[in-house]
């Protein structure tokens, strides 16, 4: 009886963990196609050669947060993800998240923002001081160079203090293949490619 009882516990923990697999397959299908589709609304939306044209500036009229997207791109990493305005579980999902307490990128002061390491953010781990950040938006195209990289606690919150001048800083958890919820954030800090020149020299130098 009791060869009978353990083989029984044996089919039924068999049983659940196929249904568990099932599931997590199921739930990271559902992620990735949320995030394709979003991927290609955006694509849609800024398909127009204006969108990949530097940004004019100043920026004429008052911008609605809640129209704010476009792409993140780090060419030597092979970085291209669209990004959303928010950091809520649902934004993060299908995209990198802009934190929407943060001024947009044509705004003087610090933006930034958000993603997942294990997903659109995973090629951050190869990143360089030097390499070039583009981003594609509503208003045209704006582009970075990497000033920064560093580690930081979770409540080490004065990365996202305010500057004097416009600044990119993008955030994940760290480190990159902690299984769980990562103990670290790993920090990407960014200044305008055309505040000082040569900076995208240095950029292509880099690769």
């Amino acid at each position: 009886m009791a060869f009978h009882s353990d083989s029984r516990r044996t089919v039924w923990t068999a049983r659940a963990l196929l249904l568990l697999g099932v599931v997590l397959l199921g739930w990271a299908g559902s992620v990735w196609a949320r995030s394709a589709w979003y991927r290609h609304q955006q694509e849609v939306v800024l398909h127009e050669p204006a969108a990949r044209a530097p940004l004019a500036a100043p920026a004429p009229e008052p911008f609605d947060r809640r129209a704010f997207a476009g792409f993140l791109e780090i060419p030597r990493i092979g970085l291209s993800e669209a990004f959303a305005e928010g950091d809520d579980t649902g934004t993060l999902d299908k995209a990198i998240g802009h934190l929407a307490d943060t001024p947009l990128p044509w705004e003087t002061g610090n933006s930034a923002f958000a993603g997942h390491r294990d997903q659109h953010f995973r090629p951050l781990k190869k990143i360089r001081i030097g390499d070039e950040i583009r981003l594609v938006t509503p208003r045209g195209a704006l582009s970075y160079v990497v000033t920064q990289t560093f580690i930081v606690n979770p409540d080490e919150v004065w990365v996202l203090a305010p500057t004097r001048g416009r600044e990119l800083t993008l955030i994940t958890c760290y480190p990159f293949s902690f299984i769980g919820h990562a103990p670290q954030r790993f920090v990407v800090k960014a200044e305008p490619a055309s505040s000082e020149g040569g900076q995208i020299a240095l950029a292509s130098a880099a690769r």
